[in-house]
């Protein structure tokens, strides 16, 4: 009986001892930031792309905004925060996808790039340039007008969620 409780009260003991030199670092929102970084600054996202939506940059800008007030503790400026994110939009194109008989297309894809900018000026490593895309197809039928909206709501959802992963989840 001694044996036991003494081999559970050494195992304990070295359980406590050595839990406090691991270090487990998690997060709720997802963020993955350097202590260091307190701010974050968004510049306006110009629409480059040779077929314009009028409201295209407004909402990317301003989706990408929320969600760094929504999903970090960080604390936005409108210029020279501790993290940056600028770019333009390089492309807004429609294509035909799934062409049928008669060279007919039964799905048309709208797709959005977006050139993004990222410098984080507490820790210079992180910084990088590169482009992101994103996609939704529609039934050919529906008129564009019909269902653009929804589209570049869905599609700039998906482009916030992979500038997010890429640089504050650090994926």
């Amino acid at each position: 009986m001694w044996r036991k409780f003494l081999l559970v009260a050494i195992f304990a003991t070295l359980i406590f001892s050595i839990s406090p030199s691991c270090k487990i670092s998690y997060s709720f929102t997802g963020a993955n930031l350097s202590p260091e970084v307190k701010t974050f600054s968004v510049y306006y996202f110009p629409n480059r792309a040779r077929l314009v939506n009028p409201t295209l940059s407004q909402s990317l800008t301003e989706q990408l905004r929320e969600k760094l007030q929504r999903q970090t503790s960080l604390n936005e400026m409108s210029e020279n925060g501790d993290i940056e994110f600028e770019g333009q939009i390089t492309g807004y194109e429609f294509r035909p996808m799934a062409v049928q008989k008669d060279d007919l297309s039964s799905q048309t894809r709208l797709t959005i790039t977006i050139k993004v900018k990222y410098t984080n000026h507490k820790v210079r490593e992180d910084d990088f340039e590169t482009n992101f895309t994103a996609y939704e197809d529609f039934d050919s039928s529906l008129p564009i007008s019909s269902v653009e909206d929804e589209l570049t709501t869905a599609i700039i959802e998906k482009l916030t969620e992979d500038i997010f992963n890429a640089t504050i989840a650090n994926w």
